[in-house]
C-alpha cells in the first residue's frame, strides 16, 4: 500500500485554482490527479467511471456547495475518502464536512507538506483536520 499511486479527484469552481492545486499534487510522485471538475455535477455523472481515492472539494461553490455535493457522493459511494478544501477556517465548516461524510478537511492556506499529509492519512483510512483548524477546535 507504501508506493501505490493516490488516485485523486479535484472539484473547484475556479479553473485556475484547480490548475494550480494539481501542479502542487503532482510534484509529490505518490499523488496523481486523474480528473478535475468545475461543480459537484459533473463529479457526481463521473465518479464511478473514474474510481478515484480521493476527491478534494472545495467548499464554497454554486450552485451546490461542497456539503451538498459530498453528501450526495457518499450516498452514491459511502466508501468514498473526501476532503473538504476551503478558505474558511471555522472549525464548524470542518465539523460539518465531517457530519456530511467527507474524512479530512484542509484550508486553502494548509502548507503542500500538511495537505500532502492529509491526503496520504484519509488515503490510509484515517481522518485528518489541519491544524490550523485543529487549534481552534474545542477539545473533545
Amino acid at each position: 500500500m507504501r508506493n501505490e499511486r493516490i488516485r485523486i479527484v479535484l472539484v473547484d469552481d475556479h479553473e485556475l485554482v484547480r490548475q494550480s492545486w494539481k501542479m502542487l499534487l503532482e510534484n509529490n510522485p505518490r499523488l496523481e490527479v486523474v480528473a478535475d471538475f468545475e461543480n459537484g455535477q459533473a463529479v457526481i455523472d463521473q465518479v464511478q467511471k473514474i474510481s478515484p481515492d480521493i476527491i478534494l472539494v472545495d467548499i464554497n461553490m454554486s450552485p451546490e456547495n461542497g456539503f451538498v455535493i459530498t453528501e450526495k457522493l457518499m450516498g452514491l459511494i459511502p466508501s468514498l475518502k473526501i476532503i473538504g478544501l476551503s478558505a474558511n477556517n471555522q472549525p464548524k465548516y470542518a465539523s460539518r464536512m465531517i457530519e456530511v461524510g467527507a474524512r479530512g478537511y484542509l484550508t486553502k492556506t494548509s502548507s503542500l507538506e500538511e495537505i500532502n499529509q492529509g491526503i496520504i492519512e484519509v488515503y490510509e483510512g484515517r481522518l485528518y483536520i489541519c491544524d490550523e483548524i485543529k487549534k481552534h477546535m474545542p477539545s473533545s
